[in-house]
């Protein structure tokens, strides 16, 4: 059904582009169209806004371009930050809005900044220290969001937003000691006694022993939560098929994990968690191709479905090679935007949007679900107490919440558990979903 007039923004630019035509979609979905045609314009009895440098006299609202939306190649901006309406903004032109709303989401939302000459941590990741967001203390607010409600004010235009929580679990290791091989678990059973870790000793035997649960599988526990809540969680499973210091899930061969997938898929969305390749051997592209597809497979095989979903172990996200290998793989839907080092929005915005590939300088159909809070991150980044932790969780919902989108914090099984160092967490996860998700 198509909208009425009034509730569809006209924008007049006098060249259409894809960066143009990709950032009025994304902000305004279909609430806005793009026009060239003046006549048409000036007639039009909605709200309208001028996107040209001409000025419009019986256009209120004007926007200056900066030109990088005129722009198809990838070259460093020069950013000088002034403040609109309170808040950070920049690429500032000459208009009814003082700087190139557009341009500066654009910049934001495809990561710009990190297709350009960057600092990487020892994992081979972006450091969100250097990015605009960090640097000018916005990186726990959603900037592009705010920018355009702001905007719609000034055209007396209403946006609609749509909010959903999704709860969602990276599953790097099944099992604590269960389903480990033998060797694996002596060795961490001498790791124990050497160290005089005699609780864990315990632990160990009495779950092997089957006298106790092991303390990782908290599966029937978040079902039960989800059930009574209504929740549809997602689920991202790590396939990797060698151990090593970042990949310590039991073998997908085993049969344990495999019965512990079979059932989730069966209730819930299931994707993959991607292993981390990082062999010093150059190329490496072609590496994380073949792990990527092979993993896939493995994961599709088990499931007896196609595998559409996925979140980068250890949110090993680099442009433009991550995303355009998923593509290559049948991939729709990514999870990965987000920083593992920092809790915030990673491209400034709440809500989903499809990939823009700005070395094709086209639109893509993998759509990227950001998130901005992980359990990993404020307990060994951040290093926060457990309220510090409810209180920030609480802020990303109510963000969420006036925004839209869909809120996907990331928790892991391990960090749930009911082990001293992690009941609080435990406990503290589901307060937040007693108090925010009951019906």
């Amino acid at each position: 059904m198509g909208m009425s007039a009034s509730n569809t923004l006209l924008v007049y630019a006098d060249k259409l582009t894809p960066r143009l035509e990709y950032i009025v979609t994304t902000l305004f979905q279909k609430q806005a169209s793009l026009t060239n045609q003046i006549g048409y314009f000036k007639s039009y009895s909605g709200p309208r806004l001028n996107y040209s440098s001409d000025k419009i006299v019986e256009v209120s609202c004007h926007i200056h371009p900066h030109g990088l939306l005129a722009e198809d190649h990838i070259a460093k901006q020069e950013i000088n930050m002034i403040k609109w309406k309170n808040h950070p903004a920049f690429f500032n032109t000459e208009g009814t809005i003082p700087f190139d709303l557009f341009a500066a989401a654009f910049y934001l939302i495809t990561r710009y900044e990190e297709w350009l000459p960057h600092q990487t941590d020892e994992y081979g990741r972006y450091r969100p220290e250097q990015s605009l967001a960090y640097q000018n203390d916005f990186v726990q607010f959603p900037l592009v969001n705010y920018w355009v409600v702001q905007l719609a004010k000034e055209l007396n235009f209403e946006i609609t937003h749509h909010y959903t929580f999704k709860p969602s679990y990276d599953i790097d290791i099944a099992y604590s000691y269960l389903h480990h091989n033998s060797i694996r678990n002596s060795l961490s059973y001498f790791k124990q006694l050497v160290n005089l870790k005699f609780n864990q000793l315990v632990e160990q035997l009495q779950v092997l022993a089957g006298a106790q649960k092991d303390p990782y599988d908290v599966y029937d526990w978040l079902h039960l939560l989800h059930e009574s809540l209504q929740l549809k969680p997602l689920y991202f499973f790590l396939l990797a098929s060698k151990r090593d210091s970042l990949h310590k899930n039991i073998s997908p061969q085993s049969a344990a994990i495999r019965t512990l997938i079979i059932t989730h898929a069966k209730k819930y969305t299931l994707g993959l968690h991607p292993s981390v390749v990082q062999k010093k051997s150059i190329p490496i592209k072609g590496i994380r191709e073949q792990v990527l597809e092979k993993e896939i497979k493995l994961l599709a095989e088990i499931i007896q479905q196609p595998v559409k979903h996925s979140r980068q172990h250890y949110i090993h996200l680099n442009f433009p090679e991550t995303y355009e290998t998923l593509l290559h793989k049948g991939i729709e839907a990514d999870y990965s935007m987000g920083y593992p080092q920092i809790t915030g929005f990673r491209a400034s915005y709440t809500k989903p949007f499809n990939w823009f590939n700005l070395h094709t300088n086209q639109v893509t159909p993998l759509m990227v679900y950001p998130f901005c809070y992980m359990d990993a991150t404020v307990i060994f980044n951040e290093k926060k107490t457990i309220p510090e932790a409810a209180q920030l969780l609480e802020q990303y919902y109510t963000e969420y919440k006036k925004y839209g989108g869909d809120f996907i914090p990331i928790f892991h099984n391990n960090f749930l558990t009911t082990q001293l160092e992690f009941i609080g967490w435990r406990n503290m996860y589901a307060d937040f979903l007693l108090k925010y998700c009951t019906k």
